[in-house]
């Protein structure tokens, strides 16, 4: 079983940023960030940045209004 956790963070345009979540597992995780996605600040721009970091601080998910899933690219997600 993998004891990995995870935070959201969503990034705004006036260039703050809020830890939506810590320290939860992976599904946890992205079902969160996949709705931060889907909501009106995602749909409309004031909210620019998604990102889910690991226990370690790295990035292993990010998403950017008016480009998608940015990371991890389409190529490593069919790795």
């Amino acid at each position: 079983m993998n004891d990995e956790l995870f935070s959201v963070v969503q990034f705004f345009a006036d260039d703050g940023y809020e830890y939506v979540l810590n320290n939860v597992d992976a599904r946890t995780a992205v079902e969160c960030a996949k709705r931060l996605t889907e909501t009106v600040g995602g749909r409309l721009g004031t909210m620019r940045r998604v990102i889910i970091t690991d226990t370690g601080d790295l990035t292993v998910f990010e998403w950017k209004f008016g480009e998608g899933v940015t990371f991890p690219t389409p190529a490593e997600r069919a790795a």
